[in-house]
């Protein structure tokens, strides 16, 4: 077999966390046992290669049971970064939701397998992502060639799904108002290669599209954002979101946030359903040790 890339071995750093976990459910539900742990550990290393800095890194989560995420990068310098992506996160999925919490975002740990109103067309499995800043605003772009579908040395066993996004992010600096951060992307998914069809009609592109705002005051940042996602596939609910937060840093130790969110799912042959979810979450540090709490 042929290798696209290969690269010498390298020292590799290792770190890791352990979390301790403990959930309930509301009482229409059965918790079962509350406790949970899994463990974190991450590997990286790099070099250079040809005067560009080639870094890797791995993460491993729970309990070793297999590779998380992954991603090998090329820094090239005033020509920006390219890299390969395989779960680490990249292009509109960066800025999936951006509004400030203490802890996890206030959809954490709701019911489902997925959540309504996330944006982010490529996915981050098997992807290309570019990463260029100029002038004080940042380029984060990706692109996947097939289906999102998971692969490692090989092609993914989905065909159709082609996609891409960036997201475009940056601050206040450039218009003079300290504590200011903003940032907007666009992504599509193409379904025209005829694979996906309804009815024998070849599904329309999907759209991604967001945009988000936040801004920072003394020891409190507030911040808002809105989502829009439209789906080709005939009968598939369109998503529109707005979503606000707030958090405020008691000390350096402690802080405490509050949000509201609104997904409002746009039936076409049926009335449209909105899903209406609100968080409050704390966390307190105490050097290498952080105890946080989501109620969502």
């Amino acid at each position: 077999s042929l290798a696209a890339v290969s690269a010498n071995a390298a020292e590799m750093t290792v770190s890791g966390a352990t979390v301790l976990t403990y959930t309930t459910k509301d009482t229409t539900e059965v918790t079962g046992n509350p406790f949970g742990m899994k463990t974190n550990i991450g590997f990286t290393a790099s070099g250079d290669v040809n005067g560009m800095t080639v870094s890797y890194m791995q993460t491993v989560k729970d309990q070793f049971a297999g590779m998380s995420s992954a991603r090998l990068t090329i820094d090239m310098g005033d020509m920006g970064t390219l890299a390969f992506d395989q779960g680490s996160g990249s292009g509109l999925g960066t800025i999936d939701d951006k509004t400030p919490t203490a802890a996890e975002e206030i959809w954490d740990g709701m019911d489902g397998t997925t959540v309504g109103g996330l944006v982010g067309a490529t996915g981050a499995s098997g992807v290309f992502n570019y990463i260029k800043s100029m002038g004080g605003v940042t380029f984060n772009g990706a692109a996947r060639r097939g289906s999102g579908t998971a692969n490692s040395d090989g092609s993914s066993s989905g065909g159709n799904g082609s996609a891409w996004d960036f997201a475009l992010t940056g601050s206040g600096d450039a218009l003079g108002v300290d504590g200011l951060a903003w940032g907007a992307g666009y992504g599509v998914v193409d379904n025209s290669d005829g694979a996906n069809t309804v009815n024998g009609v070849v599904a329309d592109d999907d759209e991604h599209l967001t945009a988000f705002v936040n801004y920072s005051f003394g020891p409190v940042t507030v911040g808002m954002q809105q989502s829009e996602m439209t789906f080709g596939a005939a009968g598939a609910a369109s998503e529109q979101v707005e979503a606000f937060g707030i958090a405020f840093n008691v000390n350096d130790d402690l802080s405490i946030s509050y949000g509201e969110r609104e997904v409002e799912f746009g039936n076409d042959s049926a009335d449209h359903v909105t899903e209406d979810t609100e968080g409050l979450a704390i966390a307190y540090t105490m050097g290498s040790m952080k105890i946080a709490g989501n109620r969502n």
